[in-house]
Protein backbone atom coordinates (compact mmCIF):
# COMPACT_ATOMS: atom_id res chain seq x y z
CA UNK A 1 0.00 0.00 0.00
CA UNK A 2 1.42 3.37 -0.92
CA UNK A 3 0.68 6.30 0.82
CA UNK A 4 1.28 9.91 -0.79
CA UNK A 5 0.53 13.70 0.84
CA UNK A 6 -0.46 15.63 -1.79
CA UNK A 7 -1.40 18.86 -2.39
CA UNK A 8 -3.54 21.47 0.19
CA UNK A 9 -5.68 24.13 -1.77
CA UNK A 10 -4.44 27.72 -1.10
CA UNK A 11 -7.96 28.73 -1.29
CA UNK A 12 -8.20 27.15 2.55
CA UNK A 13 -6.83 30.31 3.79
CA UNK A 14 -10.12 31.52 6.21
CA UNK A 15 -10.37 34.33 8.92
CA UNK A 16 -10.84 33.41 12.19
CA UNK A 17 -10.42 30.39 14.62
CA UNK A 18 -13.25 27.93 14.90
CA UNK A 19 -13.91 26.95 18.15
CA UNK A 20 -15.51 23.97 19.67
CA UNK A 21 -19.60 24.29 20.17
CA UNK A 22 -20.10 23.76 23.99
CA UNK A 23 -23.52 23.10 24.24
CA UNK A 24 -26.08 22.79 27.24
CA UNK A 25 -27.50 19.73 25.56
CA UNK A 26 -26.83 16.37 27.27
CA UNK A 27 -26.90 15.04 23.79
CA UNK A 28 -26.25 16.34 20.36
CA UNK A 29 -25.48 15.74 17.18
CA UNK A 30 -24.83 18.33 13.53
CA UNK A 31 -24.04 17.03 10.53
CA UNK A 32 -23.10 19.53 6.98
CA UNK A 33 -25.32 17.34 4.01
CA UNK A 34 -23.54 18.52 1.08
CA UNK A 35 -19.79 17.28 2.27
CA UNK A 36 -20.74 14.47 4.26
CA UNK A 37 -19.72 16.17 7.19
CA UNK A 38 -19.75 15.42 11.06
CA UNK A 39 -19.05 18.66 12.43
CA UNK A 40 -19.81 17.60 16.10
CA UNK A 41 -21.30 14.88 18.53
CA UNK A 42 -21.92 14.78 22.38
CA UNK A 43 -23.53 11.23 23.30
CA UNK A 44 -24.49 10.95 19.63
CA UNK A 45 -24.71 7.14 19.70
CA UNK A 46 -26.39 7.03 22.91
CA UNK A 47 -30.29 5.66 22.98
CA UNK A 48 -32.29 7.92 24.43
CA UNK A 49 -35.92 8.74 25.47
CA UNK A 50 -36.53 10.55 22.05
CA UNK A 51 -40.26 11.98 22.68
CA UNK A 52 -42.23 13.09 20.04
CA UNK A 53 -39.02 13.28 17.52
CA UNK A 54 -39.40 9.64 17.30
CA UNK A 55 -42.73 10.76 15.01
CA UNK A 56 -40.49 10.60 12.35
CA UNK A 57 -40.64 7.62 12.44
CA UNK A 58 -44.38 7.05 11.71
CA UNK A 59 -43.72 9.74 9.33
CA UNK A 60 -41.46 7.91 7.41
CA UNK A 61 -43.25 4.71 7.67
CA UNK A 62 -46.73 6.90 6.19
CA UNK A 63 -44.31 8.68 3.49
CA UNK A 64 -42.94 5.00 2.63
CA UNK A 65 -46.62 3.87 2.08
CA UNK A 66 -47.24 7.15 -0.35
CA UNK A 67 -44.55 6.50 -2.33
CA UNK A 68 -45.61 2.80 -2.96
CA UNK A 69 -48.88 3.79 -4.38
CA UNK A 70 -50.43 1.54 -0.78
CA UNK A 71 -52.57 4.99 0.53
CA UNK A 72 -53.10 8.20 -1.12
CA UNK A 73 -53.07 11.45 0.30
CA UNK A 74 -57.12 11.40 0.20
CA UNK A 75 -57.20 8.11 1.72
CA UNK A 76 -59.13 7.83 5.10
CA UNK A 77 -58.30 6.35 8.45
CA UNK A 78 -61.21 5.87 11.13
CA UNK A 79 -60.42 7.01 14.40
CA UNK A 80 -60.33 4.52 17.15
CA UNK A 81 -61.18 4.93 20.67
CA UNK A 82 -57.71 4.44 22.04
CA UNK A 83 -56.53 7.68 19.39
CA UNK A 84 -59.20 9.61 20.97
CA UNK A 85 -58.11 8.91 24.49
CA UNK A 86 -54.42 9.85 23.89
CA UNK A 87 -52.94 12.56 26.06
CA UNK A 88 -50.48 14.37 25.30
CA UNK A 89 -49.99 16.90 22.61
CA UNK A 90 -53.12 16.61 19.95
CA UNK A 91 -54.37 16.61 16.33
CA UNK A 92 -58.20 16.55 17.91
CA UNK A 93 -59.73 13.87 16.60
CA UNK A 94 -62.96 12.34 16.90
CA UNK A 95 -64.40 9.00 16.74
CA UNK A 96 -66.74 9.93 14.25
CA UNK A 97 -64.24 11.56 11.98
CA UNK A 98 -62.39 9.86 9.06
CA UNK A 99 -58.85 12.43 8.59
CA UNK A 100 -57.17 11.77 5.40
CA UNK A 101 -53.83 10.96 5.12
CA UNK A 102 -52.76 14.55 4.00
CA UNK A 103 -54.45 15.85 7.30
CA UNK A 104 -52.74 13.24 9.50
CA UNK A 105 -49.33 13.88 7.66
CA UNK A 106 -50.35 17.84 8.65
CA UNK A 107 -51.73 16.77 12.40
CA UNK A 108 -48.62 14.83 13.08
CA UNK A 109 -45.92 17.71 12.08
CA UNK A 110 -47.42 20.89 13.29
CA UNK A 111 -49.72 19.77 15.81
CA UNK A 112 -47.56 17.00 17.02
CA UNK A 113 -50.78 14.92 17.18
CA UNK A 114 -50.19 11.47 18.84
CA UNK A 115 -53.85 10.75 18.52
CA UNK A 116 -52.95 11.10 14.70
CA UNK A 117 -50.02 9.00 14.98
CA UNK A 118 -52.20 6.07 16.12
CA UNK A 119 -54.33 6.75 13.86
CA UNK A 120 -51.79 6.17 11.54
CA UNK A 121 -50.27 3.05 13.01
CA UNK A 122 -53.63 1.56 13.30
CA UNK A 123 -54.52 2.18 9.99
CA UNK A 124 -51.57 1.02 8.30
CA UNK A 125 -50.89 -2.31 10.47
CA UNK A 126 -54.09 -2.91 12.29
CA UNK A 127 -52.91 -1.77 15.79
CA UNK A 128 -49.76 0.22 17.23
CA UNK A 129 -48.02 -2.89 18.48
CA UNK A 130 -47.98 -4.23 14.96
CA UNK A 131 -46.94 -0.77 13.34
CA UNK A 132 -43.83 -0.64 16.01
CA UNK A 133 -42.59 -3.97 15.41
CA UNK A 134 -42.54 -2.74 11.45
CA UNK A 135 -41.37 0.63 12.20
CA UNK A 136 -38.04 -0.98 13.77
CA UNK A 137 -37.66 -3.79 11.04
CA UNK A 138 -37.38 -0.74 9.13
CA UNK A 139 -35.07 1.17 11.17
CA UNK A 140 -32.87 -1.77 11.09
CA UNK A 141 -33.00 -1.33 7.21
CA UNK A 142 -32.16 1.94 7.13
CA UNK A 143 -28.93 1.41 9.59
CA UNK A 144 -30.30 3.24 12.74
CA UNK A 145 -28.71 0.81 14.99
CA UNK A 146 -28.93 2.31 18.21
CA UNK A 147 -33.14 2.71 17.55
CA UNK A 148 -36.14 0.40 19.78
CA UNK A 149 -39.62 1.75 19.09
CA UNK A 150 -42.79 0.70 21.21
CA UNK A 151 -45.18 2.70 19.65
CA UNK A 152 -45.52 5.52 17.14
CA UNK A 153 -46.11 9.01 18.95
CA UNK A 154 -43.18 8.88 21.62
CA UNK A 155 -45.02 8.55 24.46
CA UNK A 156 -42.42 7.55 27.55
CA UNK A 157 -41.63 4.19 27.67
CA UNK A 158 -38.85 2.43 29.54
CA UNK A 159 -38.28 0.22 25.88
CA UNK A 160 -38.59 3.52 23.51
CA UNK A 161 -34.96 4.82 22.47
CA UNK A 162 -33.30 6.39 19.98
CA UNK A 163 -29.80 7.90 19.35
CA UNK A 164 -29.45 11.45 18.62
CA UNK A 165 -27.40 10.08 15.82
CA UNK A 166 -30.21 8.27 14.20
CA UNK A 167 -32.76 10.70 14.68
CA UNK A 168 -30.43 12.92 12.40
CA UNK A 169 -29.52 9.90 9.75
CA UNK A 170 -33.24 9.52 9.92
CA UNK A 171 -34.29 13.05 9.23
CA UNK A 172 -31.82 13.41 6.23
CA UNK A 173 -32.54 10.14 4.59
CA UNK A 174 -36.71 11.87 4.68
CA UNK A 175 -35.01 14.96 3.39
CA UNK A 176 -33.27 13.13 0.30
CA UNK A 177 -36.14 10.67 -0.60
CA UNK A 178 -39.44 12.77 -0.08
CA UNK A 179 -38.54 16.24 -1.69
CA UNK A 180 -41.73 16.75 -2.77
CA UNK A 181 -43.20 15.91 1.00
CA UNK A 182 -40.62 17.62 2.65
CA UNK A 183 -41.69 21.19 2.75
CA UNK A 184 -44.56 20.19 4.61
CA UNK A 185 -42.08 20.76 8.04
CA UNK A 186 -42.09 24.36 7.08
CA UNK A 187 -45.81 25.13 7.45
CA UNK A 188 -46.32 26.86 10.62
CA UNK A 189 -50.09 26.38 10.99
CA UNK A 190 -52.44 23.71 11.02
CA UNK A 191 -56.05 23.73 13.05
CA UNK A 192 -58.06 20.62 11.98
CA UNK A 193 -61.69 21.46 11.40
CA UNK A 194 -61.40 24.97 13.50
CA UNK A 195 -61.25 22.61 16.55
CA UNK A 196 -58.66 24.47 18.83
CA UNK A 197 -57.07 27.10 17.55
CA UNK A 198 -54.77 27.95 20.22
CA UNK A 199 -52.84 24.55 19.43
CA UNK A 200 -52.47 25.28 15.60
CA UNK A 201 -48.81 26.72 16.26
CA UNK A 202 -46.11 25.02 14.33
CA UNK A 203 -43.97 23.89 18.06
CA UNK A 204 -40.54 24.40 16.28
CA UNK A 205 -38.77 27.51 17.13
CA UNK A 206 -36.74 28.27 14.29
CA UNK A 207 -39.25 28.69 11.86
CA UNK A 208 -40.28 32.06 13.56
CA UNK A 209 -36.22 33.52 13.71
CA UNK A 210 -36.24 34.58 10.00
CA UNK A 211 -32.76 34.90 10.39
CA UNK A 212 -30.60 37.10 7.52
CA UNK A 213 -28.51 34.63 5.79
CA UNK A 214 -30.20 31.30 6.91
CA UNK A 215 -33.89 29.43 6.62
CA UNK A 216 -34.68 26.96 8.74
CA UNK A 217 -37.48 24.10 7.33
CA UNK A 218 -37.92 21.72 9.67
CA UNK A 219 -37.95 19.22 11.02
CA UNK A 220 -39.65 18.38 14.87
CA UNK A 221 -39.88 19.03 18.49
CA UNK A 222 -39.96 16.92 21.36
CA UNK A 223 -40.60 17.07 24.91
CA UNK A 224 -41.11 15.09 27.98
CA UNK A 225 -40.04 15.28 31.89
CA UNK A 226 -37.60 12.26 30.88
CA UNK A 227 -36.43 13.42 27.41
CA UNK A 228 -36.46 17.44 28.47
CA UNK A 229 -36.59 19.32 25.58
CA UNK A 230 -35.11 18.31 22.39
CA UNK A 231 -35.34 19.11 18.60
CA UNK A 232 -34.56 17.71 15.05
CA UNK A 233 -33.43 20.29 13.08
CA UNK A 234 -32.76 21.73 9.81
CA UNK A 235 -32.01 24.57 8.15
CA UNK A 236 -30.07 25.87 4.60
CA UNK A 237 -27.98 28.71 3.90
CA UNK A 238 -26.72 29.45 -0.44
CA UNK A 239 -27.42 25.42 -0.89
CA UNK A 240 -25.66 24.03 2.40
CA UNK A 241 -28.06 21.87 4.30
CA UNK A 242 -27.15 21.52 7.68
CA UNK A 243 -29.15 18.80 10.45
CA UNK A 244 -28.74 18.67 13.97
CA UNK A 245 -30.54 17.04 16.49
CA UNK A 246 -30.11 18.04 20.14
CA UNK A 247 -31.67 16.61 23.91
CA UNK A 248 -31.74 17.45 27.43
CA UNK A 249 -32.57 20.83 27.36
CA UNK A 250 -34.60 22.26 30.89
CA UNK A 251 -36.66 24.45 29.03
CA UNK A 252 -38.55 25.63 25.55
CA UNK A 253 -37.06 28.86 25.29
CA UNK A 254 -33.43 26.93 25.93
CA UNK A 255 -33.79 24.83 23.53
CA UNK A 256 -34.91 27.86 21.18
CA UNK A 257 -31.94 29.70 22.14
CA UNK A 258 -29.39 26.69 21.89
CA UNK A 259 -30.90 25.70 18.47
CA UNK A 260 -30.21 28.85 17.01
CA UNK A 261 -27.08 29.16 18.39
CA UNK A 262 -25.67 26.00 17.00
CA UNK A 263 -27.07 26.91 13.40
CA UNK A 264 -25.62 30.10 13.66
CA UNK A 265 -22.16 27.99 14.27
CA UNK A 266 -22.20 25.58 12.22
CA UNK A 267 -22.91 27.95 8.76
CA UNK A 268 -20.32 30.81 10.16
CA UNK A 269 -17.33 28.50 11.84
CA UNK A 270 -16.62 25.91 8.61
CA UNK A 271 -15.79 27.19 5.21
CA UNK A 272 -16.76 24.96 2.13
CA UNK A 273 -13.75 23.85 -0.26
CA UNK A 274 -13.80 22.42 -3.44
CA UNK A 275 -10.57 20.25 -3.17
CA UNK A 276 -10.71 18.38 -6.34
CA UNK A 277 -13.02 19.30 -9.14
CA UNK A 278 -15.25 17.09 -10.30
CA UNK A 279 -13.32 14.45 -13.34
CA UNK A 280 -10.47 15.78 -12.37
CA UNK A 281 -7.13 13.12 -12.09
CA UNK A 282 -5.75 13.01 -9.22
CA UNK A 283 -3.10 11.25 -9.63
CA UNK A 284 -1.44 9.03 -12.37
CA UNK A 285 -0.78 5.40 -11.03
CA UNK A 286 1.63 2.92 -12.47
CA UNK A 287 -0.10 -0.37 -13.74
CA UNK A 288 1.27 -3.59 -13.81
CA UNK A 289 1.53 -6.11 -17.30
CA UNK A 290 -0.99 -3.97 -18.88
CA UNK A 291 -1.00 -2.05 -22.27
CA UNK A 292 -0.42 1.00 -20.47
CA UNK A 293 2.27 2.13 -18.19
CA UNK A 294 -0.07 3.97 -16.23
CA UNK A 295 -3.76 4.71 -15.08
CA UNK A 296 -5.08 7.87 -14.15
CA UNK A 297 -6.99 8.03 -10.59
CA UNK A 298 -9.93 10.20 -9.86
CA UNK A 299 -13.40 10.64 -8.24
CA UNK A 300 -16.83 10.25 -8.84
CA UNK A 301 -18.39 13.55 -7.91
CA UNK A 302 -15.41 15.52 -7.04
CA UNK A 303 -14.53 16.26 -3.42
CA UNK A 304 -15.89 18.96 -0.98
CA UNK A 305 -14.89 19.35 2.80
CA UNK A 306 -15.66 21.84 5.38
CA UNK A 307 -12.84 23.50 6.34
CA UNK A 308 -13.20 25.03 10.29
CA UNK A 309 -12.01 28.20 10.50
CA UNK A 310 -8.26 29.19 11.32
CA UNK A 311 -7.20 25.20 10.83
CA UNK A 312 -6.01 25.53 6.61
CA UNK A 313 -1.95 25.08 8.25
CA UNK A 314 -3.00 21.71 9.71
CA UNK A 315 -5.19 19.94 6.48
CA UNK A 316 -3.70 17.02 4.94
CA UNK A 317 -4.82 15.45 1.84
CA UNK A 318 -3.44 11.46 1.23
CA UNK A 319 -4.09 9.40 -1.93
CA UNK A 320 -3.37 5.48 -1.23
CA UNK A 321 -3.43 2.84 -3.39
CA UNK A 322 -1.97 -0.33 -4.33
CA UNK A 323 1.25 -0.11 -6.40
CA UNK A 324 1.57 -1.13 -8.86
CA UNK A 325 -1.59 -1.75 -9.78
CA UNK A 326 -2.16 -5.11 -11.87
CA UNK A 327 -4.24 -5.14 -15.38
CA UNK A 328 -6.87 -5.62 -16.62
CA UNK A 329 -8.62 -2.88 -15.10
CA UNK A 330 -12.27 -1.02 -15.94
CA UNK A 331 -13.04 2.60 -15.93
CA UNK A 332 -14.62 3.17 -12.86
CA UNK A 333 -13.13 0.69 -10.74
CA UNK A 334 -12.50 1.47 -7.38
CA UNK A 335 -8.51 1.57 -6.80
CA UNK A 336 -7.87 3.22 -3.93
CA UNK A 337 -8.71 6.38 -1.72
CA UNK A 338 -8.44 10.10 -0.92
CA UNK A 339 -8.41 11.13 2.83
CA UNK A 340 -8.25 14.45 3.89
CA UNK A 341 -7.56 14.53 7.37
CA UNK A 342 -9.22 18.23 9.13
CA UNK A 343 -8.54 18.83 13.01
CA UNK A 344 -11.62 18.67 15.21
CA UNK A 345 -13.43 16.31 12.54
CA UNK A 346 -13.73 13.10 11.18
CA UNK A 347 -11.57 11.96 8.10
CA UNK A 348 -13.06 11.99 4.77
CA UNK A 349 -12.61 8.95 2.95
CA UNK A 350 -13.04 9.23 -1.13
CA UNK A 351 -13.23 6.20 -3.44
CA UNK A 352 -10.51 6.85 -6.09
CA UNK A 353 -11.71 5.09 -9.32
CA UNK A 354 -10.31 4.92 -12.53
CA UNK A 355 -10.38 7.21 -15.91
CA UNK A 356 -10.01 4.85 -18.15
CA UNK A 357 -9.57 0.96 -19.17
CA UNK A 358 -6.25 -0.42 -18.63
CA UNK A 359 -6.75 -3.54 -20.66
CA UNK A 360 -4.23 -6.66 -20.01
CA UNK A 361 -0.93 -6.90 -21.93
CA UNK A 362 -0.39 -9.40 -24.45
CA UNK A 363 2.07 -12.45 -24.08
CA UNK A 364 4.92 -10.13 -25.31
CA UNK A 365 3.85 -7.47 -22.85
CA UNK A 366 3.81 -9.88 -19.97
CA UNK A 367 7.16 -11.31 -20.63
CA UNK A 368 8.90 -7.71 -21.06
CA UNK A 369 7.16 -6.97 -17.64
CA UNK A 370 8.32 -9.95 -15.47
CA UNK A 371 11.95 -8.88 -17.00
CA UNK A 372 11.62 -5.40 -15.73
CA UNK A 373 10.17 -6.60 -12.51
CA UNK A 374 12.77 -8.92 -12.14
CA UNK A 375 15.83 -6.50 -13.22
CA UNK A 376 13.74 -3.91 -10.44
CA UNK A 377 14.15 -6.85 -7.92
CA UNK A 378 17.98 -7.22 -8.87
CA UNK A 379 18.94 -4.08 -8.33
CA UNK A 380 17.02 -3.68 -5.13
CA UNK A 381 18.45 -6.47 -3.72
CA UNK A 382 22.09 -5.07 -4.75
CA UNK A 383 21.16 -1.76 -3.42
CA UNK A 384 19.67 -2.62 -0.42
Amino acid sequence: MRTFLIWIAAALAVAAPARAFDTAATSAWVYDVQSGTVLMEKNADVPLPPASMSKLMTLTMLFEALRDGRVAMDTTFPVSEKAWRMGGSKMFVEPADRPTVEELIYGIIINSGNDACVVVAEGLAGSEDAFARLMNERAGQLGLTHTTLTNSSGWPDAGHRMSMEDLGLLADYMIREFPDLYPIFAMTSFNYKDRVPSNARNRNPLLAIGAADWTADGLKTGHTQEAGYGLVGSAIQDGRRVIFVISGLQSDRARAEESERLVNWAFRQFTMQSLVPAGETVVSAPVWLGTASRVGLTTANGVNVLVPAGVQDEVRVEVVYDSPIPAPIARGDRLGQLVVTIPGTRDTVTPLIATQDVPEAGFLGRMKGAVMQLGQRAITAVTG
